[in-house]
């Protein structure tokens, strides 16, 4: 079954401009590249399709594809699902139509430190889980065993039976990261979603889930990067 990397990299980010392209922790290439590099490194993984509509974008996917043996395409996405307003679900349904067979991993420039090893240990567990026939899709998901609340109290835990439990006694419950999904396209094709309908959370370490959504995110992405790589 061949697994393709869908990577969205649209033009025009709104909180933190040209996330995908400024220079990062003197990444020239910055979140993209580092990315790029991640995923072609993955032998795991068959294909990465790098869909947007940013020229800068275009243009260093294109320095990469020429060295990728064929394992990099370049999808030109129509500007109309490139926008702010562009809904997550409508970019799911356009899927189908790029990436036509096969198994589809969706990750992000925005988590550098979901790394090559991490990609290597989900396509793993979800190929377990495929052959178990337990699940049929994964996503990435931190484990949160803290005091969880709402507006009417507690959500993981009852105060009349105990005020303030230890917190690795508490049973946890789970923070989408969007480091990783992965699904059969046929998923995204009759269900219009990026996972089934039993996926496999699959737990990321604390320290590889820094997702990069806001400025003070990319200074403190930046600087732990110089740090690990110090």
């Amino acid at each position: 079954m061949t697994l393709t990397a869908f990577l969205p990299c649209r033009a025009g980010s709104q909180r933190v401009p040209h996330k995908n392209t400024r220079p990062f922790a003197g990444e020239t290439e910055g979140l993209l590249g580092i990315k790029l590099r991640q995923l072609l490194e993955t032998p795991e993984i068959d294909l990465v399709l790098l869909s947007t509509n940013d020229p800068l974008v275009i243009e260093i996917g294109e320095r990469h594809a020429a060295s990728a043996e064929g394992r990099l395409r370049i999808d030109r996405r129509p500007d109309h699902l490139c926008s702010a307003a562009t809904l997550t679900d409508e970019l799911i349904t356009y899927v189908p139509g790029v990436i036509p067979s096969g198994d589809v991993l969706w990750t992000h420039v925005t988590s550098p430190f979901f790394d090559g090893a991490e990609y290597a240990s989900a396509i793993a567990a979800y190929h377990a889980a495929i052959a178990a026939g337990t699940h049929d899709s994964l996503m990435g998901v931190m484990a949160l065993h803290s005091f969880i609340w709402n507006e009417a109290g507690p959500l993981n835990y009852d105060r009349d039976v105990e005020k303030w439990p230890r917190t690795q006694t508490l049973p946890p419950l789970y923070d989408v990261n969007s480091s990783v999904f992965i699904a059969n396209v046929e998923i995204y094709r009759g269900r219009q979603d990026r996972i089934g309908e039993k996926p496999l959370l699959h737990i990321v370490p604390k320290k590889k889930t820094l997702d990069v959504d806001w400025e003070d995110d990319f200074a403190l992405a930046a600087e732990l990067w110089r740090l690990r790589k110090g």
